[in-house]
């Protein structure tokens, strides 16, 4: 094994790095927020809350055990009750889900770690299981085919479309959880607008069919989405403290359609001056190609329209990642299943050792 020399912020201290996986130790600012390397742990659906959807003690400590990333992202937390679609998911929509998470924050801080909360609506993706009877809302009223997640014979059904005059409310509720997000703690949020959600069914011609001010063309399609990113970073006070989780290509939950491109085109042009802390490509394998894009992959269209910091997601491992930092392909790494097998990921990149593969069996005692 090579090793390179890291110095430290610590006058006379210095860390030896494995050469190949050297571009991740490097530090990263996110606006105000200062990143001691780029290992960002990605968002993961554990449904580890209680039914009243509260993060428990062993969440606090699943987080504060992976610490040592520049950042953590914790798992999709609802805005609101009409927003859940898989079991025990936790919220961040009442005082008591906000006390839930002042444990992990408080826990996470203690190890010297930085987290950020990704706040989700699921939309159409859901099952009146979830919502005491009510049918699912979307922005048009698309059917979702297949088994709900998670279940063993439910079935997806056909939304109800949002009115009009009901969408700011969905929109404030982002807001609110931004608030909510700070009062327990959290260094900053992250959007959920990626993986045929409520936000990105807004952004696609296959879930968004409507013809007034929310759809019908780029312009209205990018509105929900640019109206909840406005919110959020007044309601937190610092855009720096906000980030963005997008999938401009349609590849879960939905078709893709050829006209998305133009949508995603005038969406990350329209957010670069707002000075976000970042954009996270939302896929699980950052190899797909996407016709619908001009044949590039998500992290390839997204670093050519993004002029901010751009956190790369997909399939990758520690040596694959510090090869796209080093060619310029994004400016930070986010690990999933990685970060499950090995709480230790980081310790063990820095040095060279071996990671425990990634086994679904892990999840079921896993913290």
């Amino acid at each position: 094994m090579t090793t390179t020399v890291l110095q430290t912020e610590t006058p006379g201290e210095s860390l030896q790095i494995d050469a190949a996986v050297e571009p991740l130790f490097r530090p990263l600012s996110l606006g105000s927020l200062q990143l001691p390397n780029r290992i960002v742990m990605a968002p993961m659906t554990r449904s580890m809350a209680t039914d009243e959807l509260v993060p428990t003690e062993a969440t606090a400590e699943y987080y504060a055990r992976r610490a040592a990333a520049g950042l953590l992202l914790t798992e999709a937390t609802i805005v609101r009750a009409d927003g859940q679609g898989y079991p025990n998911t936790p919220g961040i929509w009442n005082d008591e889900q906000v006390a839930g998470w002042s444990r992990v924050t408080r826990r996470v801080h203690e190890e010297g770690g930085r987290i950020f909360l990704q706040i989700w609506h699921v939309g159409r993706v859901s099952h009146p299981v979830y919502l005491d009877g009510g049918t699912p809302v979307a922005p048009s009223a698309v059917p979702l085919e297949g088994r709900v997640s998670r279940s063993e014979d439910l079935q997806y059904g056909t939304p109800r479309a949002l009115r009009g005059d009901e969408i700011p409310a969905y929109i404030e509720s982002f807001a609110e959880g931004a608030r909510n997000a700070r009062a327990a703690g959290f260094d900053g949020v992250e959007i959920h607008g990626a993986n045929g959600y409520l936000i990105d069914q807004f952004l696609h011609f296959h879930t968004n069919r409507r013809t007034d001010a929310w759809g019908g063309t780029p312009a209205a399609m990018v509105r929900f989405a640019v109206d909840v990113v406005d919110s959020v970073v007044d309601a937190w006070g610092d855009a720096g403290r906000v980030g963005l989780r997008l999938s401009p290509g349609a590849y879960f939950n939905m078709e893709g359609d050829p006209r998305d491109a133009e949508v995603f085109r005038l969406l990350l042009g329209e957010l670069s001056d707002r000075g976000l802390a970042y954009v996270h490509t939302g896929i699980f394998d950052d190899a797909m190609i996407f016709e619908e894009l001009d044949g590039a992959t998500a992290g390839a269209f997204l670093r050519e329209h993004w002029n901010g910091t751009l956190i790369g997601c997909g399939n990758y491992q520690p040596e694959t990642g510090a090869e796209a930092i080093e060619g310029g392909r994004f400016d930070a790494l986010a690990l999933g299943r990685s970060f499950l097998a090995n709480p230790d990921l980081v310790a063990k990149t820095r040095v060279g050792d071996a990671l425990r593969a990634y086994d679904a069996s892990m999840l079921e005692d896993l913290v």
